[in-house]
């Protein structure tokens, strides 16, 4: 998420870093001692800025949610939202996904949230689609057998080429749709969503069961320009 710099963030985030981690990597195998009673542990990947982290940790008290955002920009607004609402059951923290292995220890999450992700949509840069078979297998090492991928994306041949990877990963897909809010607003919006849902844009999303799987060969494709 590209945002302008902001002139106080430091101070900014200095008055919110009761929800920040600073060093992930020490928590690996040890999240829940954040939330001893926790019933499980939630992870969204590029949460902006937090409104569907906020309302999701509201919703569900009894879970721990960490949200990850590389835009310190957008990180430290997402900070706010849950500071102003009193939310103590979720945490922020500032790391690229691809390393998700050092921060979280094998089967540690119970669910992952994949929230409108950028579409990478030229072929060559396919390797960087979070939804890519590599992202996949590392998601499938820390997230348990059974636990589950929520992904949602307004970009159609982005949600297309992610059903083919989930396909060839051997991956069970459960309550996919084309256009989620069809009949009605279902579940908790991001705020990049709401605005598209406005536009009539249709909103795309499933669910992905985690199992351990053996990592398919690349095919060669042709590079677009």
């Amino acid at each position: 998420m590209r945002m302008r710099r902001m002139k106080n963030l430091d101070a900014r985030m200095e008055a919110t870093s009761a929800y920040r981690i600073t060093d992930p990597a020490a928590h690996k195998g040890t999240w829940r001692e954040l939330k001893p009673d926790c019933a499980a542990l939630w992870v969204e990947v590029g949460c902006g800025k937090g409104k569907f982290t906020a309302e999701t940790a509201q919703a569900n008290p009894d879970v721990l949610l960490i949200a990850v955002e590389r835009c310190r920009e957008a990180m430290v607004v997402a900070m706010e939202k849950a500071q102003g609402m009193g939310l103590k059951n979720v945490f922020f923290i500032d790391m690229d996904v691809a390393n998700i292995e050092e921060i979280f220890a094998s089967g540690e999450m119970d669910r992952l949230y994949i929230n409108f992700p950028d579409p990478w949509p030229r072929k060559k840069n396919a390797k960087r689609r979070l939804t890519h078979r590599g992202f996949l297998d590392k998601y499938c090492r820390t997230v348990k057998e059974g636990g589950e991928i929520h992904f949602k994306t307004d970009n159609a041949p982005l949600f297309e080429y992610s059903v083919e990877e989930f396909a060839a990963c051997g991956l069970q897909v459960n309550n996919l749709t084309r256009d989620l809010h069809k009949d009605g607003i279902v579940g908790i919006m991001t705020g990049y969503e709401e605005k598209f849902h406005a536009l009539g844009t249709p909103i795309n999303r499933c669910e992905v069961v985690c199992k351990p799987f053996v990592l398919p060969k690349e095919e060669k494709k042709t590079e677009e320009e």
